[in-house]
């Protein structure tokens, strides 16, 4: 009777472990070009408070990786952007069992934003599938995942990466046309964080001065594509988009999901997420339309912004958005679509 009670009680020990909810890990994978590759996945050992620049933040560093759902999430940060603007998704994601990468783009991160817009963009996509091959050849990790079928998702210029890898295709001659025909009513997405216009006498100067620069650096008419097959599902939340085809766009190779800020400044939404919304529909799904949020609401948390600075105008919340009701909604649709396209009925 004792040896009956005790298998039981043992069997009962080792459902109630299984049903605790797993916390967050995280570890850093060295890059070939000195950067490195943030990963973030389920684990049992206990999280401590980690602080990263501005962000108090908490995870479980260098922790044994508990086997979750078997599939990776790779997040393709914003120009100049960090993993930690994106740690709120990544858990969302972790919870539900999903590994989650976020490789470090050359030239266009927190560290080094030498070389933002269509020089990142071209290399960004292949970044992405390095740091899947990256995450594949961890001995920690390799035995939890099957790298068959891999999700993307991407804000901003990060966005940008998403459609490419969802199949759009896009050239450096096409920027180019969209912002001598549009720079006015998209200043920020042709310009980046340099200066804005503010209705004065300067603004003239300004659009004259923007419109020779690009003229001069961007006038290759390469198209650019990349595809991994291994990607099998792709969320473009704010994007860059004007310099894609939107005929590439029509019939995404993936499952596409689309976020829209309704209140963006920094991408004019009329000429990038709802341009490739009205490109992709039927075809692509809305994962969720934010009426009242801003460019910012793909970082979260949100970095601290200077008031009054150009950041602030760009990223900061409009006054009707409620980021704290909003992000954890949108989160959990992120990772809906994800556990749809990627895990299948």
């Amino acid at each position: 009777m004792f040896k009956v009670f005790a298998i039981v009680l043992a069997t009962l020990c080792a459902v109630h472990a299984n049903a605790q909810p797993l916390n967050l890990g995280s570890a850093q994978l060295p890059q070939a070009d000195g950067g490195s590759t943030t990963v973030f996945y389920p684990t049992r050992a206990s999280e401590s408070a980690i602080t990263k620049g501005p962000f108090q933040l908490s995870w479980a560093s260098d922790a044994q990786p508990e086997k979750g759902n078997g599939r990776l999430v790779v997040i393709s940060h914003g120009s100049g952007g960090s993993p930690w603007v994106h740690v709120d998704l990544a858990r969302t994601l972790v919870a539900r069992g999903f590994v989650v990468a976020i490789p470090q783009h050359s030239g266009d991160n927190y560290l080094d934003p030498s070389s933002p817009g269509p020089d990142s963009w071209a290399k960004r996509p292949l970044e992405v599938s390095r740091a899947i091959d990256q995450v594949g050849e961890d001995p920690r990790l390799s035995p939890i995942l099957s790298l068959d079928a891999v999700g993307i998702f991407g804000g901003s210029a990060g966005g940008h990466t998403a459609l490419t890898l969802a199949g759009g295709e896009w050239s450096p001659a096409r920027f180019r046309d969209h912002c001598m025909r549009h720079i006015e009513e998209d200043f920020p997405s042709c310009v980046g964080f340099t200066t804005r216009l503010r209705g004065d006498w300067l603004d003239g100067f300004k659009v004259w001065l923007a419109k020779r620069i690009i003229a001069l650096r961007f006038s290759g008419d390469t198209v650019q594509r990349h595809v991994d097959p291994r990607v099998k599902a792709s969320v473009a939340m704010v994007p860059f988009a004007a310099d894609f085809d939107p005929r590439s766009l029509a019939e995404p190779r993936v499952p596409l999901g689309l976020v829209v800020a309704a209140k963006d400044v920094n991408q004019n939404p009329a000429f990038h997420a709802e341009a490739v919304r009205q490109a992709c529909e039927p075809r692509c799904q809305l994962v969720m339309h934010l009426a009242e949020a801003g460019h910012g609401a793909m970082l979260s948390p949100l970095p601290p912004l200077e008031k009054g600075s150009i950041a602030e105008h760009l990223l900061g919340d409009p006054p009707a958005f409620d980021r704290a009701d909003a992000l954890p909604r949108l989160n959990g649709r992120i990772a809906e679509f994800f556990e749809k396209a990627l895990l299948g009925p």
